[in-house]
């Protein structure tokens, strides 16, 4: 019988919006042909990542799209991995044979480590290996000294942990996800100039082990072949690899509180695109709102309107036509701290007069 050669996974980490979801849409785009599976690690009911993930599925029908993306619904891998990251990955074992490649998208608070290191378990260190570690840096956020694009939202969650006491608290969960990475990508660099780009580059490069490649991107646009067969093994030498985290999973002790960041669906009818777009920027501003994800549904559009936001900066695209027996019905997703899903949608349907 012949023996399958261990199944490469790559794992990408980064703050929430510096752009994770978009190189994985652009490594599928241009899987040339390989049989790629997804974990996507989703805050959210609706799993609005995996939904635009499956229509990046290089050509497969939807039927076959959805057998590759699988969505983990309950915060941060760090926490949940061994509720529901070990029977996923069983599955795509017992599927290895059908598969070239495992992308694992990890959520915003996520840290990395606990995670590749969870691919030292025999059942999965004997089927699969992590290729490479890939840590998304928002670059003009790193400039601005701010790390992420909200992270005063980002550094209450890291303050929700009673056994922290550090001044920068912010600066080492970004130290944390660099800490793990073998491969780094300087996101967004046509958005800064090149001197700031440069001195991002400086500060990136002193939380690095000299063998970790740094290279720049703008929207995750790169070679396939930079982002996957690196060949890194990581789980091998992921111990060795010192986090400020380490301590906080001594023990069985997990005094994580990650229900500080509330997920609401909302469900609209349809809606003028100008209209809602005025009111999801109300609620960001009002209601401190970090994410926005979902579709919409546009009056006389025959297509359906994807939505993204981070804080007030929303891009949108119509990305498919609407089926023949589909509701059109606005489907959006809120991620924030302490929100009221009721006065929220209150706040959007009386601005959109529904």
């Amino acid at each position: 019988m012949k023996t399958l050669a261990k199944l490469p996974v790559t794992i990408v980490t980064g703050f929430l919006g510096s752009g994770k979801t978009t190189l994985l849409r652009h490594m599928l785009d241009n899987a040339q042909g390989r049989r790629i599976a997804v974990i996507v690690n989703e805050f959210g009911e609706l799993g609005i990542d995996g939904e635009i993930l499956k229509q990046c599925s290089i050509g497969c029908t939807e039927e076959e799209a959805s057998g590759r993306v699988y969505e983990l619904a309950n915060g941060c891998l760090c926490c949940t991995v061994q509720e529901e990251f070990f029977p996923v990955m069983r599955e795509l074992v017992a599927r290895r044979g059908d598969l070239d490649h495992i992308l694992i998208e990890t959520s915003g608070l996520a840290l990395p480590k606990p995670l590749v290191q969870a691919f030292q378990w025999p059942e999965i260190r004997s089927a699969c290996t992590v290729d490479a570690v890939i840590t998304v840096v928002d670059s003009p956020a790193v400039a601005a000294g701010t790390f992420a694009a909200f992270p005063d939202q980002v550094d209450a969650q890291r303050k929700l942990d009673p056994n922290l006491d550090h001044e920068s608290p912010l600066h080492e969960l970004f130290a944390d996800q660099l800490a793990s990475a073998d491969l780094v990508i300087l996101n967004k660099a046509d958005l800064i100039s090149p001197e700031d780009l440069a001195k991002v580059r400086l500060e990136v490069v002193e939380e690095l082990p000299p063998a970790v490649k740094v290279i720049e991107a703008s929207n995750g646009r790169l070679p396939l072949e930079v982002l996957i067969g690196l060949g890194a093994g990581s789980e091998e030498h992921i111990d060795s690899r010192h986090s400020h985290h380490d301590h906080h999973h001594d023990g069985d002790e997990d005094d994580h509180d990650h229900d500080a960041f509330d997920s609401i669906s909302i469900e609209l009818p349809q809606a003028d695109e100008s209209l809602l777009l005025d009111a999801l920027t109300q609620l960001v501003v009002q209601h401190g709102v970090l994410r926005v994800k979902g579709f919409a549904a546009i009056p006389n559009k025959p297509m359906r309107l994807l939505i993204q936001g981070v804080g007030t900066r929303f891009d949108k695209h119509f990305d498919r036509q609407w089926g023949a027996d589909e509701a059109r019905v606005t489907r959006l997703v809120l991620i924030g701290q302490a929100l009221d899903a009721g006065l929220l949608e209150a706040q959007l349907r009386a601005a959109l007069s529904v």
